[in-house]
């Protein structure tokens, strides 16, 4: 059977992460100012509090992950954060560990942060179907996965750039399908959890060329139409026929930077003619289907693959969350 989690996360082609252990001791605070970069936090012993720009402040205590698939204003500080909200010093250890606040005392905390980048040119759309916050509890299978992370970021051993593109995969994967669905923001791992909307879900990523229609999709989750659509719309974020038209555009660009020629990504995406798809796909990219696969094939020739911005090596490392100015890759493909 299909599953549209797989299939998104893949498409997504998480690489090139950073990975540190930091500490911190007393009342501290560290303040970014993100550019949408995935960010996660796996907290190994003590508590923090994470607060993201519009979601309430999190109480991360032992055990807790969280991922954030597009991190942009958020602080992470001690549970009683200073009085004047300024961002306390950090050191860094000969170790590579990045200590807040009294680098002298014991630490209260310990936690492996880290970022990745989504290489799709696509992210944006991809992402927009995830949560925008996943906070899981109680799942060491995270923590794990955090740390094999991190021991594989220091280790520069051969094979380290697929090894950690795996392991980005399993992580992500493991954290979507962790996250209690009813808690979750809107978004696909919200509309899995439900049992209804799941199976016309599947049923649009196993069939994105049929003609669904919402009472169609309706009909496979055995409700009416207006209650699925509702549903739809309040546990997804969009309505059922946005939905299928992201996926299918972020399907169609995956195909044509495959080579496949603009008639048969049409009929491969639910378009009776090529005509219909070139007016759809040009609303929603940009640019009609024959230039963005041109394009794609210039960029192909022209780009090397680019891995990432090693921090340890270039100097960029600075801080719990913004150790990581990585560049984000330019390649394309599925």
């Amino acid at each position: 059977m299909t599953d549209p989690l797989t299939e998104v996360v893949s498409l997504l082609r998480p690489s090139a992460p950073f990975a540190k252990m930091a500490t911190a001791a007393g009342t501290w605070i560290a303040r970014r100012a993100e550019t949408g970069r995935p960010f996660f936090c796996a907290i190994v012993a003590g508590a923090a509090r994470l607060t993201v720009e519009g979601h309430e402040a999190l109480v991360l205590e032992q055990g807790d992950f969280v991922l954030v698939p597009a991190a942009f204003d958020f602080t992470v500080s001690s549970l009683d954060p200073p009085a004047d909200g300024e961002e306390t010093a950090y050191v860094f250890r000969p170790d590579g560990e990045i200590r807040h606040g009294d680098p002298n005392a014991s630490p209260d905390v310990r936690m492996l942060v880290g970022y990745c980048v989504f290489a799709s040119p696509d992210a944006g759309l991809l992402v927009s179907l995830l949560p925008q916050l996943v906070h899981v509890r109680g799942e060491p299978t995270l923590t794990t996965l955090a740390s094999l992370i991190h021991a594989e970021f220091r280790a520069r051993r051969p094979g380290r750039d697929i090894v950690l593109a795996r392991l980005l995969d399993v992580l992500l994967i493991e954290a979507l399908r962790s996250a209690p669905g009813r808690a979750a923001s809107p978004g696909l791992v919200r509309g899995l959890a439900d049992d209804r909307l799941a199976v016309a879900m599947r049923r649009m990523h196993a069939q994105p060329s049929a003609p669904w229609t919402v009472a169609e999709l309706a009909r496979e989750a055995a409700m009416s139409r207006s209650a699925f659509f509702a549903r739809f719309s309040r546990l997804v974020g969009v309505t059922p026929m946005e939905y299928l038209l992201g996926w299918r555009m972020a399907l169609a660009k995956c195909l044509l930077r495959d080579g496949m020629t603009v008639g048969d990504v049409a009929e491969r995406v639910g378009y009776s003619s090529a005509s219909a798809f070139s007016v759809a796909f040009a609303r929603n990219a940009g640019r009609p289907p024959a230039h963005f696969a041109r394009r794609e094939r210039e960029t192909r020739t022209a780009v090397p693959v680019a891995g990432a911005a090693d921090p340890e090596r270039t100097g960029n490392a600075n801080t719990v969350a913004d150790s990581a100015h990585v560049a984000r890759p330019e390649s394309s493909g599925c």
